[in-house]
């Protein structure tokens, strides 16, 4: 069995920004496995530029940004293993992976990250009437075709949901010669970037009907048209309210799923908001020694911030493997999201393993107008931020400082709130 200090199970940015992460904090021993056939996860796909002007302080394409982290990777001689699917892991931190070269290897490591991404959520997932036939994809599969493969899926394209790869798949078939009739959007609000909806939408002049879904598809062998219909308070469709349109592609933008299977095969404790691992200041889960970051922890809007929170996750990790936390770190601060708060990440605190300041990124449930972000100690108000805007498309957060932990020596909740 091979020893390895750390393990990062995923090589798209969150993998990448772990590794150098780990490495220059002083762990040499340090193993990336990716199971494509190139580094750089999704953002290979994402041709578009947008990214990198927090990390890099310049805006970039997709490729542009991965291949500045794969540069990092593979100037300080990081291994990875491509084409590698990880089969299974273990509490203790056991990694059974398999590739045609080597075979079926098992791997210990002494910390493993799990940065595996998330996926699209499917049409068997969406309970939409009708046959199935071709024409059906989902963003991301329209994404890869269309920049990767060099296929048009379309000309006539409705969109069902407004998250952001539906949003920038609206305008890039557009600029591929398709028209595109409209996106329909579920929630009374967008899932996307405001960024988004007005490059990719608004420029374009492509309409976005809010709570509205697609409630018929025609067609048995291709798809032919589709119905979609205005929905109340109670996201079910409002009879009388069916619009017909004509059309040889629906894609589906419906939301994102953290690919968690390893993680709950591991015994590691998942957020039901979320549907991420539950983790600590260090981004630590319930099982000592495995971490998680980027998507596969909550899905991100920002690029950028996965990198940012990947960066932390290796730290931590390498800290873990060099046993170089501080003993006596039993007090665990508890935080609560309340009042339109969903979920924090992270769920808990532990005062003593915070060096500097703790970054506690959250979402909220429904759009805000001039309302306040609101932070708790127990029953003392610390924090009283005014939001012009708060959306559940944007993530948001909070830094919370040592200093002002160490003022409350027996604090136990933080509550998150929207006043």
């Amino acid at each position: 069995m091979k020893q390895v200090d750390i393990v990062i199970i995923g090589g798209g940015p969150a993998g990448l920004a772990a590794a150098v992460a780990a490495y220059d904090s002083g762990v040499r021993d340090v193993l990336i496995l990716e199971r494509d056939e190139q580094l750089g996860g999704i953002l290979n796909q994402c041709i578009h530029n947008g990214f990198g002007l927090h990390t890099f302080k310049e805006e970039l394409t997709g490729p542009e940004y991965a291949d500045r982290f794969i540069t990092q990777v593979r100037d300080r001689s990081v291994p990875y293993l491509l084409n590698t699917m990880v089969m299974d892991i273990t509490p203790d931190r056991v990694v059974t992976a398999v590739n045609r070269t080597d075979g079926v290897l098992q791997i210990q490591a002494k910390a493993v990250i799990l940065a595996m991404g998330c996926r699209e959520r499917p049409r068997g997932a969406l309970n939409i009437p009708g046959y199935r036939p071709a024409g059906i994809f989902s963003a991301g599969t329209a994404q890869r075709l269309v920049n990767i493969e060099g296929y048009l899926p379309g000309k006539e394209v409705v969109i069902l949901g407004s998250g952001d790869i539906g949003l920038i798949m609206a305008r890039r078939m557009t600029l591929e010669g398709a028209r595109v009739k409209l996106v329909a959007e579920l929630m009374p609000y967008s899932g996307g970037l405001k960024r988004n909806i007005v490059q990719c939408l608004d420029d374009y002049g492509i309409p976005l009907r809010l709570s509205h879904t697609v409630v018929d598809i025609e067609g048995k062998e291709h798809i032919t048209a589709v119905t979609i219909a205005k929905v109340g308070a109670d996201r079910k469709p409002i009879p009388g309210t069916e619009e017909r349109y004509a059309c040889d592609t629906l894609l589906l933008s419906c939301g994102l799923i953290p690919e968690n299977e390893l993680s709950t095969a591991a015994g590691v404790t998942l957020s039901p908001v979320t549907n991420g691992p539950v983790v600590n200041e260090s981004l630590e889960t319930n099982l000592p020694g495995v971490f998680a970051c980027g998507n596969v922890l909550h899905v991100h809007d920002l690029v950028d911030y996965v990198s940012e929170e990947a960066a932390k996750a290796g730290a931590a990790a390498a800290h873990y493997v060099k046993r170089a936390l501080p003993d006596g770190c039993d007090r665990e601060i508890t935080l609560k999201p309340e009042g339109g708060v969903r979920y924090t990440v992270p769920a808990t605190i532990r005062p003593d393993r915070v060096s500097d300041q703790v970054t506690v990124r959250f979402r909220v449930g429904e759009v805000y107008r001039n309302a306040f972000v609101s932070v708790y100690f127990d029953d003392t108000r610390i924090l009283h931020k005014k939001k012009r805007v708060l959306a559940p498309g944007e993530m948001e957060q909070v830094i919370l400082t040592k200093e002002s932990l160490d003022q409350y020596p027996s604090l136990q909740t933080i509550t998150l709130k929207i006043e």
